[in-house]
């Protein structure tokens, strides 16, 4: 059952992440969706720890790359190594090799070094030398960054953040939550049981894209992207790529529902999340969020 899974994903992701469920399930969603994911918060809020349990709950491997201003391309890609023995050179493979990618701090590298993930990020596959080296199945980025400490940092480009289809925005914890933390840090966790495993990953993946969408949901769509473009306030709106990313997003949120279809619902639930990181706001407009929801109050349903 869809909903089952993702109940159970979520049951165990929690044995070692206390945390808001909305962000929760929309990690699961973008994962089973194939899109990437922008974790943003300030540190101490267990961005690598859900990351972590993401990958143990799947049974996905797990790698984790430390991003910092001496980071180079081939550091995560990999490189080609000349090898006395054979007379030839042997490319060896970076930590990009994995299903789950940790970018840690991705804004504290260069922009030539986060540029290396791009064409992970799209196509799944690394080239190095001229050579074409597919990625693992499923791939998927989560990455980091500290808003808050803005010293040392460079701002990620366009072209990349429109590569993630969320961003995702953790905050402290509750009162209750916190203290549940706590709790926690003074037992031994709980193992985390695999509910699910990569090949069953994309067998959901493939239960997602059957959801059908239908020519009015493909027309609400187009016309939330669209007015991103004209709306007041913002000074570059939203990609083709970004329509895509919502439309996959959506059959997303009706999969984890049980429904076989796409509703106006579940595309209003994936609008914040998929354009939050992709406008870009003139200085006296109001926030982002506040801008998406005045375009999803303007753009009716037909």
């Amino acid at each position: 059952m869809m909903s089952d899974i993702c109940t159970r994903l979520d049951h165990e992701i929690r044995k070692a992440y206390i945390g808001d469920t909305h962000t929760l399930q929309a990690l699961v969603v973008a994962f089973l969706c194939g899109g990437h994911v922008l974790l943003e918060g300030a540190p101490g809020l267990a961005k690598t720890t859900l990351a972590h349990a993401l990958a143990q709950a799947v049974d996905a491997q797990f790698r984790r790359i430390q991003f910092t201003a001496d980071l180079m391309p081939a550091d995560i890609t990999g490189s080609s190594l000349y090898r006395i023995s054979d007379g030839d050179f042997k490319f060896i493979p970076g930590p990009v090799f994995t299903h789950i990618l940790l970018a840690d701090e991705i804004n504290r590298a260069p922009a030539r070094t986060q540029s290396a993930l791009l064409e992970a990020m799209q196509e799944g596959q690394v080239t190095a030398d001229g050579c074409t080296h597919p990625l693992p199945d499923p791939f998927f980025v989560i990455a980091t960054q500290n808003t808050l400490e803005e010293r040392g940092t460079f701002p990620l480009p366009l072209s990349e953040l429109d590569r993630f289809m969320f961003r995702l925005r953790l905050d402290y914890p509750t009162e209750a939550q916190e203290r549940q933390i706590l709790r926690l840090s003074t037992t031994s966790p709980s193992p985390i049981i695999p509910q699910l495993d990569p090949k069953a990953c994309l067998a959901a993946r493939a239960d997602i894209a059957r959801i059908h969408v239908s020519d009015p949901i493909v027309e609400y769509i187009s016309d939330l992207i669209r007015a991103t473009r004209t709306a007041p306030g913002i000074i570059s709106g939203a990609s083709p790529r970004a329509g895509v990313m919502l439309l996959r997003a959506a059959r997303g949120f009706a999969w984890s529902e049980e429904r076989d279809f796409v509703s106006p619902e579940d595309v209003a639930r994936a609008t914040p999340l998929t354009l939050n990181h992709r406008l870009v706001l003139s200085p006296a407009s109001p926030s982002v969020d506040e801008v998406i929801r005045n375009i999803l109050a303007r753009t009716a349903f037909h």
